[in-house]
């Protein structure tokens, strides 16, 4: 018989059921276990007992992240999901923000190679431009999410144990951070290992400052998409005209890894909507958005799957793309 450990770890503990529902003594058994090992993975980094202990302390169950981690927006069919984020408020806070931070987004994109559009896009479609950074504590996000949420614990987790070492790398204020549900924090909502991993001091003050200072989160986020391999002035996504559904075997992108090339999903019943020069030997997905009336298919390219890296839901995705042509097209017009 498996240990109530290793059963919360496969996750046949009543995942799907609300924590609310389960008994309570049996969540806080699990809990217990899993702060043990949290602790021994944390000293053997080299904290003190007493450290990880207060660090631990710090951290209370909220029910309100366990609630939004199981309704995202994500999971909204598409023609309900873009109007939250494609909006003209929004448009012209980023050419607003990008005419303010014209010098810093230009070297980023020089520097990392990264276009410029999709930089103002992510920190746009994250946070509004700093406006809307989230309040959920991010200590309490982490620590309900990685304690009390066995489809994904061994994830939060880790990155509870991430924020520990980023808070002691950084100087940073447990009790202050505020951020996303999932615990993602700054202009663009950096979860802790990618904080630690892709932030930069973009303005050379010797501070990875990624919750204050817009010009190091510039430079990291275009650091970021450099990172998982972003290539500038590259096609990302083109419309597909379909004569009657996808066709089989075809199947739409649902997280895995690249495996089609763009001959591979052409052909006379799925064509490009538009002509254009295309290398088909390059990898390659197929993206669906629900529309009211019927689905639209898109063929998505390297530069998409790089986007899915930040956050792996094709309608974030086709979000950010979108919203970053809509900047290009009005930047260019200025």
């Amino acid at each position: 018989m498996p240990t109530l450990l290793a059963t919360l770890l496969m996750g046949t503990i009543c995942i799907t059921a609300p924590v609310s529902a389960q008994s309570d003594e049996t969540i806080e058994q699990a809990a217990a276990l899993l702060k043990s090992e949290f602790h021994d993975t944390q000293r053997a980094l080299g904290f003190s007992d007493t450290e990880i202990n207060s660090f631990l302390s710090s951290g209370q169950f909220n029910q309100g992240v366990i609630d939004a981690m199981t309704k995202p927006w994500e999971a909204k069919p598409w023609h309900q999901y873009y109007p939250i984020f494609l909006t003209e408020k929004r448009l012209q806070a980023g050419l607003k923000f990008w005419k303010e931070h014209e010098a810093t987004v230009e070297r980023a994109a020089k520097e990392f190679n990264v276009d410029p559009q999709i930089i103002i896009a992510i920190i746009g479609i994250e946070t509004f431009y700093g406006g809307y950074m989230g309040n959920y504590p991010v200590v309490d996000a982490l620590y309900t999410l990685g304690f009390y949420y066995p489809p994904r614990a061994t994830f939060f987790r880790k990155e509870l144990g991430n924020l520990q070492s980023l808070a002691k790398e950084e100087g940073l204020n447990i009790q202050e951070l505020k951020g996303s549900y999932a615990g993602a924090m700054g202009y663009g909502q950096f979860i802790p290992s990618s904080y630690r991993h892709y932030a930069v001091d973009f303005d050379n003050d010797g501070q990875r400052d990624l919750l204050n200072n817009p010009v190091d989160a510039i430079g990291s986020v275009a650091n970021y998409f450099h990172q998982h391999g972003w290539v500038a002035n590259a096609p990302v996504a083109i419309p597909l005209a379909e004569t009657d559904g996808l066709p089989k075997p075809l199947k739409v992108w649902s997280g895995e890894r690249l495996h089609y090339q763009v001959s591979d999903i052409l052909s006379p019943s799925l064509a490009l909507a538009e002509s254009i020069d295309l290398d088909v030997s390059q990898p390659a997905l197929v993206i669906e958005l629900e529309q009211e009336a019927k689905s639209e298919y898109w063929l998505g390219l390297k530069n998409f799957y790089v986007i899915t890296r930040y956050n792996r839901s094709p309608l974030y995705a086709m979000a950010v793309y979108q919203f970053s042509q809509q900047l290009k097209k009005a930047h260019d017009a200025q």
